[in-house]
This record gives C-alpha cells, structure tokens and sequence, in this order.
C-alpha cells in the first residue's frame, strides 16, 4: 500500500494506491471516492460488543469501512469531516499508538484497533474519558484533528507539559500524570483557563492539535443566547 496526503496545508486527504488484495479499516463516512475495483462494506472491528465499546465509550462510530481492492489495483481517497489535519504514523511492531476520542481516521492492514481503558484518574481528570482508543501491529495509522497537527518530540528523561484539550495521540509506552496547570492551586488553575494538563515523559513523540475542539464549541455557544436571555 502506498499513499500520499494531499492539500496537507488545507483540509487534507490521504490518496491510497493499493494492490489486489490489500484492505484498508476506516472510519465510516471517510471514504470520498475509490476506483472501481475496491469494494467497502461496514464492519465492527472486535465484532459486536468491539463496536459497542467503540461507540459507547469513544464516542466513534460503531460501523468502520473495510476497503478491500477485491478486482484488482485501484485508488481511494480519504478524509474527515473537521477541518484539520492528518498525520501518518508508521507502527513496526514495538510498541502501540494510543488514540484520543475522534483522533482515528484509518488504518492499513496488519494494525489491530482496540480499546483501552485509562486508570480511574486519568480516565477522570485527563480529558479523554475512561476508554480511547489503542492501535497495535505493523502497519499505518492515519490520525485527524482539529486544526493542524504538531509532533512534540520529548528526548528520554525529559517533560513536557500539554493541555488535555490538545492532545491527539501518543506512544502507549509514554509516561503521563495529570496535574494541575497551576501551582497556586485548584482555584488558580481555573482562573488562568486551564485547569489540569497532562505531564509526559520521554522518549516518545506526542501529537497535538493546534486548535481546541471543545473550546471552540465553547465559543459557538456563546455567541447565541441561552434561554433564560
């Protein structure tokens, strides 16, 4: 499987050349268009009770597309619906990739996609919910975000400090704790805007997301008035 992301500045698309036989896992509205030689059908990944923990838990849709080049060599492009970017990220096997809720837009075969359940305060306070995504295996992993996306290379021993609202995906080998953005305490934390951060320690590569989904919700809602106005 080859590919190429396109338009990367502006509201990309991933163009997958694949051979006969080869599949891709995806989203279920990803597809754009595709040669007619590839097939799509909606599958769950882990059967039933994967695709309820997907939908339930995530927040990602319960079906995925399985694109198979069933007839022969053909082309599909991809996308999602935010506008932001997308970054491959390349997995041989060493370690797994975790996913923020919303980040996963496809994957090459050889990648098994699971979910993972964060640890009682992580799921709590980080920002992503008890459960995000996992990806395992050999293979590519497209991830998609809200704005363009930032790679923080953190060297071994060292730390780096990220707002929850920002982060797209990780290592699952990476170490993080959730602290609070201040010092000065709880309080202080919520009068800067930031209230708690995740705190990573290195090695490893951290995906951020130049804009904040839920902060610009944030901001839609204030510009209409509440029904008690």
């Amino acid at each position: 499987m080859d590919y190429k992301i396109l338009y990367p500045e502006a509201f990309p698309v991933v163009q997958v050349e694949m051979q006969k036989g080869e599949s891709l896992q995806a989203e279920s509205d990803a597809m754009i268009a595709m040669s007619p030689t590839i097939d799509v059908e909606g599958k769950t990944s882990g059967g039933i009770m994967g695709g309820l923990m997907r939908k339930m838990l995530t927040g990602e849709s319960f079906f995925m597309q399985q694109l198979v080049a069933s007839r022969g060599a053909g082309r599909v492009l991809i996308g999602h619906p935010l506008p932001g970017g997308i970054h491959a990220v390349e997995l041989d096997g060493s370690h797994g990739l975790t996913v923020q809720k919303g980040g996963f837009l496809a994957a090459s075969q050889g990648v098994d996609i699971d979910t993972k359940v964060q640890n009682l305060s992580k799921g709590l306070f980080s920002g992503e919910g008890f459960f995000v995504m996992n990806m395992r295996g050999r293979g590519t992993v497209f991830v998609s975000s809200y704005g363009m996306i930032h790679p923080i290379e953190v060297p071994a021993g060292e730390e780096v400090i990220i707002d929850n609202g920002h982060l797209v995906a990780w290592p699952d080998t990476m170490h993080y704790e959730i602290e609070k953005a201040s010092s000065g305490g709880i309080l202080s934390s919520l009068k800067s805007g930031e209230g708690l951060v995740c705190r990573f320690r290195g090695p490893g590569t951290v995906l951020i997301q130049t804009r904040n989904p839920d902060g610009f919700a944030g901001w839609i809602r204030s510009m209409f008035p509440s029904s008690g106005d």
